[in-house]
């Protein structure tokens, strides 16, 4: 019950309040079904299922299924219910329908009854692809699970099946796996495009899966992602060098940088080469070569050019405008742009503008195109509070101003664009406060000794520390409290004549932040 509550509230979040959200039992029970009682079927349909269900027969006669989800196919293991949501979901697809269901690697496999189903689905060539995901990818399970591509439309004519290895697409968050932006948008891109790329995806015809695998669908066996083995190459372990066959494995950077690679090694002896720059200056070697610097500022050529392409989208954003309809535009640009640029993988710098669009962007935008370009004159203020009473709940607002920033343009992006002179001196106040601060710590630091003379100093007032300057001074037995004490009280003088000038001098004030408002 608390599921379907959840996918309700997420329907009408995403303006679908109309969605028909139903819960049951899939098998004994299913809930959309036609007035004569047999199953609905639909245009499309996704599943995510509990993986391996040990109980799926439950109050279920496989062999005497009413909707005849298994005819003709096969019943699938009494403990084992894979298969089962899969023959679900056939059944319940038009003709021409289409759909996607996670599932664990073992269906792909494993022998017996499901060897059969595997086979008869295959012949009927129902399934149009597989994409292997990454381990530890969801919650409640480590292992590693499979998307399985349904396409009825297309099954008669169906020559193969496309498989993805996206095994090693992700990055690590918490304890679990998680697909990036750019891992999501390579496998749709692969996918819909049928692109063959070495080590990641094929087309495989039927007769490899039938003939040469005897229909076993394990994507290892089509695609080989494996790294290639670390070779030892006993010869340079023993008399030195650089075997050639390492540094010919690099030639997508010698294409890019043919001097460097003349630069960096000579010839030692036969099929092996030696370091002519020290390894600690390697770095600069390369960095300040001509053939680096132009690679570099062909990228950002690249760079600045996509930059100029999309200024005038988001220069031009209206209130009817769709943020989710930009970014796709922006993000696809962009890929488009870096697509032929070597050594530069196109989807790190599509992750980038993706992670900047999460974390910044989008908020922004749907504001923008929400209220108006006017929205980025407001400002947002915080008020100093205080209690009305000893025993009152809440503090109560004054009317007096503790902070503001911009809604949509941040403060400090205001600061910087109108007020860098003040800005330059504020920085320096701060940089001279955190110095002074730091030698406040020192002091104490230093001069902590067995008795714990100056532990707890900086909780002392001022007051307090001068009468005990007044006490010891007739009395310098020990100078070191004396020199301490006084040293200690000048830095605290320093620190408020420091935040004074910072705040009566530079800081920014009403006027500033009127002029910041209504400026265009």
């Amino acid at each position: 019950m608390t599921t379907r509550g959840l996918a309700k509230i997420n329907m009408i979040l995403h303006d679908n309040d109309t969605a028909d959200i139903q819960q049951g039992n899939t098998f004994t029970e299913p809930q959309f079904k036609n007035k004569d009682g047999t199953l609905k079927t639909f245009d499309f349909a996704v599943a995510n299922p509990p993986f391996s269900s040990k109980n799926w027969t439950n109050g279920l006669d496989p062999d005497n299924d009413e909707f005849r989800r298994f005819e003709g196919l096969g019943i699938p293991p009494e403990k084992n219910g894979d298969y089962a949501f899969l023959l679900h979901m056939l059944k319940s697809l038009k003709s021409t329908g289409k759909g996607a269901i996670i599932l664990p690697h073992g269906v792909l496999f494993r022998g017996n009854a499901e060897a059969e189903i595997r086979k008869n689905i295959i012949e009927r060539g129902y399934i149009k692809g597989i994409i292997g995901l990454p381990a530890n990818l969801f919650y409640g399970t480590g292992i590693p699970a499979c998307i399985v591509v349904i396409d009825k439309e297309t099954a008669t004519t169906r020559k193969g099946i496309f498989m993805i290895n996206a095994s090693k697409g992700f990055i690590k968050d918490g304890n679990k796996n998680r697909l990036r932006e750019q891992d999501i948008h390579k496998i749709v891109t692969v996918f819909n495009n049928q692109m063959s790329i070495d080590k990641y995806s094929r087309f495989v015809p039927i007769e490899e899966i039938k003939v040469k695998n005897e229909y076993n669908l394990n994507i290892p066996r089509y695609i080989d992602s494996s790294e290639p083995e670390d070779l030892q190459d006993i010869n340079a372990h023993l008399n030195g060098g650089i075997p050639v066959s390492d540094i010919d494995s690099m030639t997508e950077y010698w294409q890019v940088y043919p001097s460097i690679k003349n630069l960096l090694f000579t010839p030692l002896r036969e099929s092996y080469l030696k370091a002519t720059v020290p390894k600690d200056e390697i770095v600069n070697t390369i960095t300040q070569h001509q053939e680096f610097i132009n690679h570099a500022k062909t990228i950002t050529a690249v760079y600045n050019a996509w930059k100029e392409q999309v200024k005038p989208t988001l220069m031009n954003l209206q209130q009817k405008d769709n943020p989710k309809t930009i970014i796709h535009d922006l993000s696809e640009s962009l890929l488009s742009a870096f697509s032929n640029i070597a050594l530069i993988d196109k989807y790190d710098v599509y992750q980038k503008l993706m992670e900047h669009w999460e974390e910044t962007m989008q908020d922004d935008l749907y504001v923008i195109c929400l209220e108006g370009y006017d929205i980025g004159r407001k400002i947002t203020y915080e008020y100093a509070t205080k209690k009305t009473s000893k025993d009152a709940a809440e503090n109560e607002q004054t009317g007096k101003e503790k902070s503001y920033d911009g809604v949509v343009i941040p403060k400090s992006l205001l600061i910087r664009l109108f007020y860098p002179d003040k800005l330059a001196e504020l920085q320096k106040h701060q940089s001279e406060l955190d110095s002074l601060a730091a030698e406040l710590e020192i002091i104490v630091e230093e001069n902590i000794d067995e008795d714990c003379r100056f532990l707890g100093l900086e909780d002392l007032k001022d007051t307090t520390i001068k009468a005990r300057l007044k006490e010891i001074k007739n009395n310098l037995d020990d100078t070191t409290e004396y020199e301490v004490l006084m040293k200690y009280l000048q830095l605290r003088e320093r620190i408020r004549q420091e935040k004074s000038h910072q705040r009566n001098k530079h800081s920014i004030g009403r006027k500033d932040k009127e002029k910041i408002r209504t400026t265009n």
